[in-house]
């Protein structure tokens, strides 16, 4: 396919932290695809928690299952605008890689914990993960992905560490957040296609929990039309042995509404703006993006899902228990940190003895941890239970 002149082209890369030889049959963004699949913090995704955790039931969406989901969108919209496909994938496939245990409860606590000593982000740990602690390779640490992939992970930076980063790394990833600039079009529709998947998803682990219902979505706009229509379709489908398939319906005809409206929507935007190469997209406005009409009905959905999904009580039980074992291996990590596993230290250049190289060690060892092996070494260290 050729790419748009504002795509971002894998020959014209800003290229790799380390200088490699190219790879003879794949390209450049190909090849970080390739690097991420076979990391350890990816395999690890499929114990992550994505709203459900791994023992409440096998068909629920973990943060794997959600990569791909979210890769599969981009590539179909990427195509369409003629983007660099990808470059979007591996952007998707490695967005969540340094997301904590226990969903957004373990990133909030973990930030709680790392108040004192810089904070959490997991977007910037996602950065940490393919920069630094993956230990694959004997040239260097981390995978060495391109600039275009690693900007596309590093969604969101506060500005304090924006300027950290630039210190370690001038003009480099963190540079956009001290100028005001976008990212690559395929990093802005990484982050769309984000929102599209977890918002739809959600809603099919939610009914099949049983914690909302068909009757409950009848409130969101966005739901309703696509359930309304789909009986109209297939009126079978009214029966008691046919929701699931309802629900599947549903949910199927309001991705491609979301994912035909940002196609539609974004392309009248690039036509408009004309950027004849990455860098006007970077000066640019964001470009991507839903109709008026459809960011309404998305937000609306969300506010849905955080009313009465994931502030519902069975999930916010669960999200206690998460809180009190990441906090108390938080706390037996700091006091002794012997606990951590042999090797597992400070990253060359950093000063072991220095108390905030310390909770940074410790909050590294945790946020790569699965839900389940958090749980077993807050059991093994506590003698509490409080996961099964």
């Amino acid at each position: 396919m050729t790419l748009a002149p504002y795509a971002c082209d894998p020959t014209q890369s800003r290229g790799r932290k380390y200088v490699e030889p190219d790879a003879p049959t794949r390209t450049a963004y190909q090849r970080d695809r390739d690097r991420i699949v076979h990391s350890t913090a990816f395999r690890r995704l499929v114990y992550k928690t994505q709203v459900f955790l791994n023992h409440e039931g096998d068909l629920f969406r973990t943060r794997l299952t959600h990569s791909l989901e979210v890769a599969q969108l981009g590539r179909s919209v990427a195509r369409s605008l003629k983007l660099d496909e990808d470059l979007v994938e591996a952007i998707a496939l490695a967005h969540d890689l340094g997301h904590t245990p226990f969903g957004h409860a373990g990133q909030d606590v973990l930030n709680d914990c790392m108040g004192p000593y810089g904070g959490f982000e997991h977007n910037l740990q996602s950065l940490r993960v393919v920069d630094h602690l993956e230990a694959r390779y004997p040239q260097f640490d981390g995978i060495n992905l391109c600039f275009e992939t690693r900007e596309g992970i590093l969604k969101h930076c506060s500005l304090i560490n924006a300027q950290a980063l630039e210190v370690r790394e001038p003009d480099g990833v963190g540079r956009r957040f001290i100028d005001g600039m976008r990212p690559s079009l395929e990093a802005q529709l990484c982050n769309l296609t984000d929102e599209i998947a977890y918002n739809s998803h959600d809603i099919d682990d939610g009914v099949r929990s049983g914690l909302i219902s068909m009757e409950q979505m009848g409130e969101v706009a966005l739901f309703t039309e696509h359930h309304q229509a789909a009986l109209h379709e297939y009126p079978q489908l009214a029966t008691a042995s046919n929701q699931r398939r309802l629900l599947y319906e549903t949910i199927r005809r309001m991705l491609s509404a979301q994912v035909y409206d940002l196609i539609a929507h974004s392309s009248d935007a690039l036509k408009a703006a004309a950027p004849t190469c990455v860098d006007d997209v970077r000066r640019l406005p964001p470009l991507l993006a839903f109709s008026d009409g459809m960011r309404q009905q998305s937000r609306e959905l969300k506010r849905f899902l955080f009313a009465n999904l994931y502030r519902h009580p069975q999930v916010q039980q669960t999200r206690n228990k998460a809180t009190q074992i990441l906090s108390e291996l938080f706390a037996a990590y700091m006091s002794e940190p012997d606990r951590l596993p042999a090797g597992y230290g400070p990253l060359p250049g950093e000063e072991s003895a220095d108390v905030v190289t310390r909770a940074r060690t410790v909050a590294d060892y945790i946020a790569g941890m699965t839900d389940r092996f958090a749980a077993r070494e807050h059991e093994r260290l506590t003698g509490k239970r409080l996961l099964g």
